[in-house]
């Protein structure tokens, strides 16, 4: 369930086919998503699921924010 919501914003965000966005894309090389694409992902995401998403450094895939919103969400 997180991986799809977070598939959605994703699409919604860089207009893109759920069929492009799996787990092991990487969002800004195979998405071409910048920074501010970036920004507004994990906005969104934050919002959606009330998490804080600290820094991006470590957020090169689909798989690494899922990742991290459920290890948010244990808590």
């Amino acid at each position: 369930m997180t991986f799809e919501k977070i598939q959605e914003i994703i699409c919604e965000e860089l207009g893109k086919e759920k069929e492009e966005v799996k787990l092991e894309t990487n969002i800004q090389e195979e998405l071409d998503a910048d920074s501010l694409d970036l920004f507004q992902i994990i906005n969104e995401i934050e919002d959606a699921f009330e998490v804080k998403i600290e820094s991006e450094e470590n957020i090169h895939t689909v798989a690494d924010l899922v990742n991290y919103v459920e290890s948010q969400l244990v808590k």
